[in-house]
């Protein structure tokens, strides 16, 4: 029996997310509270929800993050995703893992492109949600120097323009 659990991003948060609205099993990561901490209506609901039970914090153990990293390499998404998005992911990912089925809550394109491509369902909040899986590449706008997804710096190393991405391909969603 898998049981249905939702892990929370910051984005979910900032939508207006209320943990108490359903009664799925909720999980987010220690990066989250980091990123809403503060005076703001999302933290006082993040707050409430750990305080009460309703919300699990949980660090992912190392070996989700590096499958989470792999993958988010593979398609490009590296440089676009926080620590706190990483871990998210990874999250989710060792839920599924220990049999749940988890269901990520975010507005994020880049998670969503990662989440689809590792096999987790996602659910927009305020936003549409990606239609398509995107391969990206890097390029320099001035030089047109095409770069792998992956590449490590952020300028052109032909003429030291900064590096821009754009679709490499676009796959149907896997859901």
């Amino acid at each position: 029996m898998d049981r249905k659990v939702i892990v929370l991003d910051t984005s979910a948060f900032v939508a207006g997310f209320d943990p108490f609205s359903i009664s799925e099993e909720q999980y987010t990561v220690p990066m989250v509270r980091e990123e809403i901490f503060g005076s703001s209506m999302s933290w006082v609901r993040f707050k409430t929800a750990v305080e009460s039970g309703k919300l699990r914090v949980k660090m992912p153990d190392e070996n989700f993050l590096n499958k989470v990293k792999a993958s988010a390499n593979a398609i490009g998404d590296t440089f676009f995703l926080s620590d706190a998005d990483i871990q998210v992911l990874a999250l989710a990912l060792e839920l599924k893992s220990q049999g749940r089925n988890p269901l990520v809550a975010t507005d994020d394109y880049s998670i969503q492109n990662v989440a689809n491509q590792i096999g987790i369902p996602f659910a927009s909040l305020s936003t549409f949600g990606i239609r398509f899986r995107l391969q990206w590449i890097r390029y320099c706008p001035a030089c047109h120097k095409r770069y792998p997804a992956d590449y490590k710096y952020e300028k052109c190393e032909v003429c030291g323009t900064g590096l821009k991405r754009k679709p490499l391909r676009k796959k149907s969603l896997d859901r």
